[in-house]
């Protein structure tokens, strides 16, 4: 048998971690057992279909580095892979239904179906269809539909007895008949729901596995039963832990959950997100966190899937991608740097100084957890501070600064301009003027970039120049004084 699994995301809205993290559990298993990967568009809900959400959809399954097998922009030898496109195929299978008698048409209004659950509610009973069409004639009910009344396609459930099905995760799962009710199959504008559009298409496709989260268990009886139904046997079931907010219950938007596009934006690397992503609900078996993408496919197994529940931690994501920054080679990211600096306005400056973006990238990755990070806290690479930050401005610049600081940049313009010359030059000169190396250390940092903080010194004052050096010392000493 050839694995095949899917991941069938609705285009409503962003392809939400939790979305990603099933889809990148599809894509494992594929490839560690040799199999394919299927993407396939669940758009039968029209009202809610958004173009921008479906091609950011793609595009973040692509920067993820989920390649598909077969779906969307691909093809493959089951076309096509959006369910808008395939409506003929959901209506011979609800008319199958219907001839075969595992379904019937509702006629109920929408007036009717509001006072039943009116009722339900005053008389505290659970919500639900109360199968008053069930009974109806097939005649009758060939005669109404001819007539062009309307009607939705429902499935007739067993009312008694159990259905049972087995998750590789969870193992043997129950669910008592009667609690089960009789699903819409086929909406009145000739869409089927998700149930119908869900199982044929698993059928159609010859999906093998179907892994996806465990809001979704509820679901499986009544796709079990509808398998039967059509005498099909079932794909195998494997129900994904949810993920949790950091401080507990459901990740969501309100928690703190924010959709694969924004990490991108916030600045981590797919690599590191993937990585992350994969060691949610799952582990190798032994104290790895951070694993090439050939060691994640070599470990994968459903078997080391955990029940449990996983808690999203950023500070550990952010910790994990700051480890990709330091290998990922410099030039590797000038490109993003490149789209985020312009996105802060700093495209001309970048224009007119080409080698000035590898020294910021060089000097300031190895100390950034996020792209974002790197460029945010470098942009005196590209402007002379107009501002010095409070608490260094304190603490390091003194009444006596001011003429320390004069004295050294006498003797700037004479030295050879490269961090170990710069180096000597101020242990002497503190040396000269019977002060402490850091005495002259935290106030040139402070008046060549407003911060405290940076890659080394020397480093810095090599990349940006003499001139640049000379200029921002003057700046600070007419700003600051004494």
């Amino acid at each position: 048998m050839t694995v095949r699994v899917r991941f069938a995301p609705s285009p409503t809205g962003y392809l939400h971690v939790g979305g990603a993290r099933s889809a990148l559990f599809n894509w494992l298993f594929a490839r560690k057992m040799g199999g394919k990967f299927l993407v396939r568009i669940e758009d039968t809900d029209q009202s809610r279909y958004n173009e921008q959400a479906l091609h950011d959809l793609i595009r973040d399954l692509k920067w993820l580095g989920l390649n598909w097998d077969e779906g969307p922009e691909v093809g493959g030898p089951h076309e096509p892979y959006y369910q808008s496109r395939r409506l003929d195929l959901y209506k011979r299978h609800a008319d199958e239904l219907l001839a075969n008698g595992h379904a019937y048409r509702c006629f109920c209004t929408a007036e009717r179906m509001d006072e039943v659950r009116k009722r339900q509610e005053e008389n505290k009973l659970p919500p639900g269809y109360d199968r008053h069409c069930r009974d109806l004639d097939p005649a009758e009910s060939d005669r109404r539909a001819a007539a062009g009344e309307t009607f939705v396609v429902r499935f007739k459930a067993p009312m008694t007895g159990k259905t049972v099905f087995n998750d590789l995760v969870r193992g043997e799962i129950e669910y008592q008949n009667h609690v089960l009710d009789d699903l819409v199959l086929l909406k009145t504008d000739g869409f089927p729901t998700y149930h119908l559009a869900n199982v044929v298409d698993d059928h159609a496709m010859e999906i093998t596995h179907v892994l996806r989260g465990d809001e979704w268990i509820p679901s499986t009886p009544r796709h079990v039963l509808l398998y039967k139904a059509f005498g099909w046997d079932p794909p195998v079931f494997c129900h994904l832990p949810v993920i949790l907010a950091p401080g507990g219950g459901k990740l969501s938007k309100r928690k703190g959950a924010v959709s694969v596009g924004e990490y991108r934006e916030k600045g981590y690397l797919p690599h590191a997100l993937f990585n992350f992503l994969a060691l949610l609900g799952w582990s190798p078996g032994d104290e790895r966190e951070k694993m090439t993408l050939q060691e994640l496919v070599d470990s994968f197994s459903l078997e080391r899937v955990n029940p449990k529940s996983a808690a999203f931690d950023e500070t550990k994501l952010e910790w994990l991608n700051g480890q990709y920054l330091i290998e990922t080679p410099a030039q590797d990211l000038y490109d993003e740097v490149r789209r985020l600096l312009e996105q802060r306005g700093y495209g001309p400056d970048l224009a007119a100084m080409p080698e000035m973006l590898a020294k910021h990238v060089g000097l300031l990755k190895d100390r950034s957890k996020r792209i974002d990070e790197l460029v945010d806290t470098g942009l005196y690479f590209w402007r002379e501070p107009d501002s010095y930050e409070e608490k260094a401005l304190a603490k390091h610049w003194k009444p006596e600064t001011k003429d320390r600081m004069a004295k050294l940049a006498a003797k700037l313009g004479g030295v050879e301009w490269n961090h170990a010359a710069l180096e000597a030059l101020y242990r002497s000169e503190a040396e000269e003027q019977g002060i402490k190396f850091a005495d002259l250390i935290h106030p040139t940092r402070l008046a060549v970039s407003g911060l405290s903080f940076g890659p080394g010194l020397f480093e810095l004052l090599e990349a940006l120049g003499r001139e640049a050096v000379m200029r921002r010392i003057g700046t600070a000493l007419e700003k600051l004084g004494g």
